[in-house]
């Protein structure tokens, strides 16, 4: 069964709409792992528009009270600024059990695409070794069919995230066998060079299951979004347990 790490971003947005300290994260984090989550996901921003990085200290403490994983997310090119010491100094403070890379950029309102390997390489491999030598699984955001994702693991990362958005797009629309078999497609490739598979972005109730069912050998999958929506109906522990359901049905 795929872990389930839970992206607590939007108990952020909410508070920071208001100011103040609620909603709590740090609390909201901890009903998700009573309710059975794996591990908490965090994308900090530059810009602090949701998560700050008192909040990624104040989690890192919370997930190693559990023994559970904190995947912090984030932009290992960019720079340092007021109230953001830099992807690498945020996890040499927190020391996450993995950190997952992501070339986002400030502009952009959610993460949506992945690296080029051809282009982006030789850049990420001292930033993946800098990660590593804190203790940090590294894991890369990549698109599925990007070509020469082999070169993730010849540049030292341990494993990859499948952007799942246009699979989640797809399935909306009632058709998504065609990205569903190139998210398929990649976590083989990758899985052949000796990286593990994890995936995210727009996973939710509808689509979860047949994704999980169809891509072999997945690790994990980080859910925010759909999951703080349906949250909003349902309650955290009950949706947290529905996802739990879900991926427990699947084989692997």
């Amino acid at each position: 069964m795929a872990a389930l790490s839970v992206n607590v971003n939007k108990i952020a947005v909410l508070r920071n709409s208001r100011g103040g300290a609620e909603p709590d994260v740090v609390r909201a984090a901890r009903a998700c792992l009573d309710a059975g989550a794996q591990g908490i996901t965090v994308h900090p921003r530059p810009d602090a528009r949701h998560i700050r990085a008192d909040d990624v200290l104040a989690l890192a403490a919370l997930t190693r009270e559990y023994g559970v994983e904190l995947n912090l997310e984030g932009n290992p090119f960019a720079p340092p600024r007021a109230g953001y010491p830099g992807f690498a100094a945020l996890c040499a403070l927190a020391r996450p059990a993995q950190a997952t890379l992501v070339p986002d950029g400030d502009g952009q309102i959610t993460s949506d695409h992945g690296f080029d390997f051809g282009r982006d390489s030789d850049a990420l491999r001292p930033r993946i070794a800098e990660l590593k030598a804190l203790g940090c699984r590294v894991s890369l955001f990549v698109d599925a069919g990007v070509e020469g994702v082999g070169r993730a693991a010849e540049i030292g990362a341990d494993r990859i995230e499948l952007y799942t958005g246009p699979y989640a797009e797809a399935h909306a629309r009632g058709d998504a066998s065609a990205a569903l078999a190139a998210c398929v497609a990649t976590a083989r490739q990758a899985q052949a060079t000796g990286l593990g598979v994890n995936a995210g972005h727009d996973l939710s109730q509808q689509n979860l299951g047949d994704f999980a069912a169809a891509v072999p050998n997945l690790l994990e999958v980080s859910i925010g979004h759909a999951l703080i929506g349906e949250a909003l109906y349902d309650g955290l522990a009950g949706t947290v347990k529905t996802y739990l359901r879900i991926l427990s049905a699947r084989p692997g």
